[in-house]
């Protein structure tokens, strides 16, 4: 008997410890719930940071990454656990391609809108390629010891960004580490479900611990509710048509090639994780974000990536069930419609949500080893070491490289450096290791 096109999604009561819960189980539905909210919780500094360092709408991108999500997820018959959320390799180029100066709406942003499409264009070629004719060239392209460097960089050059967010004075530092412990207690200490919201549990700690020493004894910046009072409950989010210009789109289009290695990238960290092979699924994959890049680019989004902020919630919790990320997307189209929401989410303090930052951008890092680890690769092979080392410090260190118009990130930079650095060495005959 054929399988269907989407899992049956087996009920699994047991939500015990250290029970890993598969791409096609579900727990009970409030449980499916609080997940989803953890997933909300673990995307949003980044789908909502990404916009406003490009000067695109947050709650437009928040409204985009549920729709974004729902289509991949339909994409992949529901087989390839993924959220899908601002992507921050954009940001150089599109900030590049409109002149913008950093604060405040983004003028221009029709201009980079016509780059995000093309780029989601030449992605779902990708997938339609890989989809006829299999994985293979992409995996010549990027085998493991790629995949998991440019995993690691990920983490690794959103680093300082958390880490600058809340270097502001030396309180806003001890709360950031207060956040890191609330999170970390909650991750070793708790059981059960608990334990499985270790995120949105450790955020919820150091938010009520940060409004008792501001707001009650009067350390720091408190919180201002205000905002949230005077917000309207429902909005129409501010849609906002593309403009097609050949030199922004030649720009951005080439940004596909690292949304290929972060979308193989993920896929290669959930088989890992568990012990399933999802490789029939990558062109599929590719595909449904392309499209889901196409679509958040003719609303006036930010284009979008499979997020390496979710692998690293699922790493924790064990939780791989594809219908946790429909909940999440769904949630995500309803806080779209509420500027409330989103003056909620203004009350998060900055050192708080750094915190968070810190403990999910290492975990990503640590992702991309874990896909090293997995797949056995043997770094006493000078090939896989030097190319491993090379990405890690282009990326960490945000390397940048200009020729002519067109310029590249720390992430694009480390993304292309060890595939093309791989390719040069691979035919190499190996050596011993580096002294």
């Amino acid at each position: 008997m054929a399988d269907s096109y989407f899992p049956r999604w087996r009920a699994q009561p047991d939500a015990a410890e250290g029970r890993i819960v598969g791409t096609d189980e579900r727990l009970a539905w409030p449980q499916m719930f609080a997940m989803g909210i953890q997933h909300v919780v673990a995307m949003f500094g980044s789908t909502v940071l990404a916009p406003l360092l490009m000067g695109f709408d947050p709650n437009l991108c928040i409204f985009m990454s549920g729709v974004g999500t729902l289509l991949f997820f339909v994409l992949v018959g529901g087989r390839v656990p993924s959220y899908l959320g601002s992507s921050f390799a954009f940001i150089g180029l599109v900030i590049a391609v409109t002149g913008y100066g950093g604060h405040g709406p983004n003028m221009n942003i029709p201009v980079a809108l016509g780059g995000i499409i093309a780029c989601g264009v030449v992605y779902a070629i990708i997938g339609l390629i890989v989809s006829a004719v299999g994985t293979k060239w992409i995996e010549t392209l990027m085998p493991p010891v790629v995949t998991g460097a440019i995993v690691c960089v990920i983490g690794l050059n959103l680093a300082p960004i958390a880490v600058h967010g809340v270097s502001g004075s030396n309180f806003d530092s001890w709360m950031a580490l207060v956040t890191v412990l609330c999170v970390g207690a909650v991750a070793v200490f708790a059981r059960g479900m608990l334990q499985r919201l270790l995120i949105l549990v450790g955020l919820l700690m150091a938010y009520v611990i940060y409004a008792i020493v501001t707001n009650g004894l009067g350390m720091g910046k408190p919180i201002d509710f205000a905002i949230v009072a005077n917000a309207a409950w429902f909005g129409m989010p501010h849609f906002t048509a593309p403009v097609f210009s050949m030199q922004a789109m030649t720009l951005l289009a080439p940004i596909a090639v690292i949304l290929v290695a972060e979308n193989l990238g993920h896929i290669k960290a959930v088989s890992a994780m568990t012990g399933q092979n999802l490789d029939r699924y990558v062109g599929r994959a590719f595909l449904g974000d392309g499209l889901a890049t196409i679509a958040s680019g003719f609303a006036g989004g930010t284009g979008v990536t499979t997020y390496a902020e979710n692998i690293g919630v699922m790493a924790v919790t064990k939780i791989y069930s594809t219908l946790v990320f429909v909940i999440a997307a769904v949630i995500a189209l309803v806080l779209g419609f509420s500027p409330k929401f989103g003056a909620v989410i203004q009350t998060i303090p900055g050192p708080v949500l750094g915190g968070v930052s810190i403990v999910v951008f290492g975990l990503i890092a640590v992702t991309g080893a874990r896909i090293w680890v997995v797949n056995k690769v043997d770094f006493s092979d000078n090939r896989n070491l030097i190319v491993a080392a090379v990405t890690l410090v282009l990326g960490a260190g945000d390397f940048s490289l200009k020729l002519g118009g067109f310029g590249l990130g720390g992430i694009g930079t480390a993304t292309f450096g060890a595939i093309i650095l791989y390719a040069l060495l691979r035919r190499k005959p190996a050596q011993g290791p580096v002294a």
